[in-house]
């Protein structure tokens, strides 16, 4: 999976980011330009703001009593949560600083779309198997990432309580 080269790490919230995947996302995804690695690595942050808010150490003891395929559904609202951050950080930097576009939005979308489990599956194997998906289909990521941009309010971004992810 390629977002392995661009992930957040809890243990020393740390960001790391190969380089490289920005040109996969311009080349292998069609998600070209800074605003697509912008959404990624703001997806990223959202990770170490659900780390700092105790929201990941709860999943994690979560998840340990559960079957796989209801982990994969928490780590699934994890990760959408994290679109959603990256929606609302795309809120709030262009209310502050107005350097966001509606071209910027466009290619965030792309890049969400591009990097949904069904898309990544279908692309890997040919079919898809919702009970693995891990970070949430190609509709839910843009959606989520969506619903922040368009409300800039923290408090719609619960993942977990929502009934429709």
């Amino acid at each position: 999976m390629p977002l392995r080269d661009l992930f957040y790490c809890p243990a020393d919230n740390q960001i790391y980011i190969d380089l490289s995947f920005a040109n996969e996302l311009k080349d292998r995804f069609k998600a070209p330009g800074e605003f697509a690695l912008a959404y990624v690595v703001a997806h990223e942050v959202g990770h170490h703001v659900q780390n700092i808010m105790g929201i990941s150490g709860k999943v994690q003891q979560q998840k340990q009593r559960l079957s796989k395929e209801e982990a994969n559904e928490l780590s699934v609202r994890l990760e959408l949560q994290a679109d959603f951050y990256a929606g609302l950080w795309a809120h709030y930097t262009q209310n502050m600083k107005g350097v966001i576009d509606a071209a910027d939005i466009d290619a965030a979308m792309k890049a969400a779309s591009a990097i949904g489990d069904d898309r990544l599956q279908m692309e890997a194997q040919g079919y898809t198997v919702p009970d693995a998906f891990t970070h949430g289909t190609s509709e839910q990521r843009t959606r989520w990432f969506r619903k922040g941009w368009d409300t800039g309010d923290i408090k719609q971004g619960d993942t977990f309580g929502a009934r429709k992810l």
